[in-house]
Order: C-alpha cells, then structure tokens, then sequence
C-alpha cells in the first residue's frame, strides 16, 4: 500500500518536473522573440525599412510606411539595437505576407470586439 503510494507520488513530481521544463523552454522562445520586437529594421545597404512590431509563426512582421512586411526569421540578424534582413527581400512576397499577417489579427480584434459589444448590449436590457 505504501509502496504505491509512493510510486504514485514519484510519477507525479516526475511528471510535474518536466512540465515544468517544457514550460520554461516555452518561456525562454517567447522571451527570445519579443526581445525583436519594436525595433528597426535595416536592408543590407543599412537602409531603414521599418519597425518590427509582431511574430506570426516563423515570420517576423515589420510596419514600413502604410504596408505590413513579412520576412522570414531565418533571414534576420540581431545587430543590438536595429535587426538586419540577410539577402534581398522578394517585396511581392513580403507584402504577401505582411497582408495575410494584418487581415488574421484586425479580424480577431474585431471578433473580439463585437463579442465585448454583445456583453455590454445584455446589461442594457436590465
């Protein structure tokens, strides 16, 4: 009876443990990643393009004038302060990219929004 007891015990601090370690990997990517944002972006000549302002999977989203820009982030470098796109940048592609960024988070705040609208339309009936 003790014995399984404590077997119990062992598997779940065991388990707990690494739970606990996938979380703090988890952590440590989400603190690597916004550690890129809000800062300038640079093309290889050292022209400014923009300013990163999102991470969407494995793309980094830079606002450039009016238009959202999509670039992979294997093709950033972190120079301190600013961030380096390595290569050329296809602007077809990154537009592409930047828009189909824009159109998914505008759409969720505006859900979000109406959602919250819907709420407030329940306490005015009281």
């Amino acid at each position: 009876m003790i014995s399984a007891v404590f077997a119990n015990s062992i598997l779940f601090f065991y388990g707990k443990k690494r739970n606990d370690r996938e979380s703090e990997k988890y952590d440590d990517e989400e603190i690597i990643k916004n550690d890129l944002l809000c800062r300038f972006v640079l093309d290889g000549a050292g022209r400014k393009i923009g300013e990163s302002i999102s991470i969407y999977d494995d793309i980094i989203v830079i606002k450039s004038k009016n238009t959202y820009l999509g670039v992979p982030l294997k093709h950033i470098d972190d120079k301190g302060k600013t961030l380096l796109v390595k290569g050329l940048i296809d602007f077809d592609k990154a537009i592409e990219l930047g828009e189909q960024w824009r159109k998914e988070s505008f759409s969720e705040i505006n859900e979000n929004d109406e959602e919250e609208n819907e709420e407030f339309d329940e306490f005015d009936e009281l």
